[in-house]
């Protein structure tokens, strides 16, 4: 009986080990689990597909009537939330959980949609708001123009040692704060349109004994300064010690213009000072037509440009009332002929750019504007007004032999796909003149103001809320 009673305890005991073997087996198991789970997400995350969602603005604007293709790849499935303005439509030839399936997203009316991006159709991963407008035509530029732009005040630009009388050199207005790339607004109370009229008031101030005010703007900080003029050895009149600029002019490419509102946009990227290169805020300033007399080539390390002769200076075409980071925009006197678009075009928003083949337009002889090919490489949805949305390639063998690719005095040069504007070229890759940069008609419309008001305070609810994108 006693060796039976033993046998049963034992068993009994066996049964506890095993029951623990299996426990810890089977907290491993759940172990494994985790970290095989943890590491799909995190692959899942760094994958293509999920990259491709994530890179998506989380605001998109759409003109009614164009159709955006998405290619959405599983485990991920794309709806419209049913809640919102059904104001756009999806569509796909392919079941929901095909491996990969083009989708195309068809505004049906103006208004507001929200697209929700779902993992296997149930884990909500993104959502984007798209904003369908109105359709929108603009005449393409391509006209090679003159651009002078005075500054709001004047701008420093270097110092210039003063030599009085008793053979000593000075420099007043650096020794007083003064630097270079600062913006001169007024002196004694005096607004500063001209650096002559700068150089007068200075003078006057000094030969009464009296110090010199300036009223300072140095980036977005304003500053009152003042300083003691010298009376200057050679020029037998108080100075100060600097060099300011207060205009400047170069040759650009007319982007855009509304035959309605005869307003324009040109060059696609700021002006700035070509010695501080600090941006010019505009006071006024005016376009003229101008013609490329000469092109210097661009090598690789060596950015070529157009060389450009304005035609008449007093014949204006337009004026300037805006220098922003993507071009110059004012009001056009009159319509410019376009001998390649004789009529406007539809405008596609960055949603409906696609890597591939386009086209710019631009003067490289004379006043004939030309139509030359170049290749979409890449495309950078952003979230905020940014210059570089587009990497382009001269694929033209005619643009390369007579300039080597993109040069300065092309920027504004409007792109076209698909016989719409969808941006313009801003920049040249120093190390490869066929390479360049462009950023994208929206953020150009949004500055000309060409879109119509109520979005234009959309965007600006758009900036506080998500950074900036419109």
């Amino acid at each position: 009986m006693s060796t039976g009673k033993f046998h049963i305890d034992d068993n009994r005991q066996l049964t506890h080990e095993q029951q623990g073997v299996r426990g810890k087996m089977s907290k491993r198991r759940r172990a494994i689990t985790g970290v095989i789970l943890a590491v799909l997400i995190v692959a899942f995350c760094l994958s293509p597909q999920f990259r491709s969602i994530y890179n998506l603005p989380p605001n998109m604007r759409v003109m009614e009537g164009e159709a955006t293709l998405f290619t959405v790849n599983f485990p991920l499935t794309m709806t419209v939330n049913q809640e919102t303005d059904s104001s756009i439509r999806l569509s796909s030839k392919l079941p929901l959980y095909s491996p990969s399936r083009p989708v195309s997203l068809e505004p049906v009316k103006l208004g507001k949609a929200i697209l929700e991006f779902k993992l296997l159709g149930v884990i909500p991963i993104r959502t984007v708001q798209v904003d369908v407008l109105p359709p929108l035509k603009l005449v393409p530029g391509g006209h090679s123009i003159g651009v002078v732009l005075h500054s709001q005040g004047v701008i420093v630009v270097g110092n210039s040692p003063v030599r009085s009388r008793d053979g000593q050199y000075h420099t007043p207005a650096k020794e007083a704060g003064i630097h270079v790339g600062d913006v001169i607004l007024s002196v004694n109370g005096s607004s500063i349109q001209s650096d002559s009229q700068l150089a007068e008031l200075i003078d006057a101030s000094g030969r009464t004994h009296q110090p010199v005010t300036f009223l300072i703007k140095r980036a977005q900080e304003k500053l009152q300064l003042s300083v003691n003029p010298v009376i200057c050895e050679d020029t037998k009149r108080y100075r100060i010690g600097l060099f300011v600029r207060d205009s400047a002019a170069g040759v650009g490419t007319l982007t855009f213009y509304d035959s309605d509102s005869k307003t324009y946009g040109a060059l696609g990227h700021v002006i700035t000072d070509s010695d501080t290169n600090q941006p010019i805020d505009c006071d006024q300033g005016k376009i003229v037509l101008a013609t490329v007399s000469g092109i210097q080539q661009g090598k690789r390390g060596q950015p070529g440009e157009k060389i450009g002769v304005f035609i008449d200076e007093d014949q204006v075409i337009g004026d300037i009332r805006k220098n922003t980071p993507f071009g110059i925009y004012g009001k056009m006197k009159n319509n410019l002929d376009n001998s390649l678009y004789s009529e406007a075009v539809p405008v596609a928003s960055m949603s409906q750019v696609q890597v591939g083949a386009a086209e710019i337009l631009t003067v490289v002889d004379g006043q004939t504007i030309d139509r030359f090919q170049i290749e979409i490489q890449k495309i950078n949805l952003q979230e905020s007004p940014e210059g570089k949305g587009l990497v382009l390639k001269v694929t033209d063998q005619r643009l390369i032999e007579k300039t080597g690719g993109i040069v300065q005095g092309m920027s504004g040069s409007p792109i076209l796909q698909d016989g719409k504007i969808v941006g313009a070229v801003t920049h040249v890759f120093v190390h490869d003149p066929t390479k360049g940069y462009g950023c994208f008609i929206d953020w150009m419309l949004m500055e000309s103001g060409v879109i119509p008001q109520k979005d234009r305070k959309t965007a600006k609810r758009l900036f506080s809320l998500f950074g900036g994108f419109y």
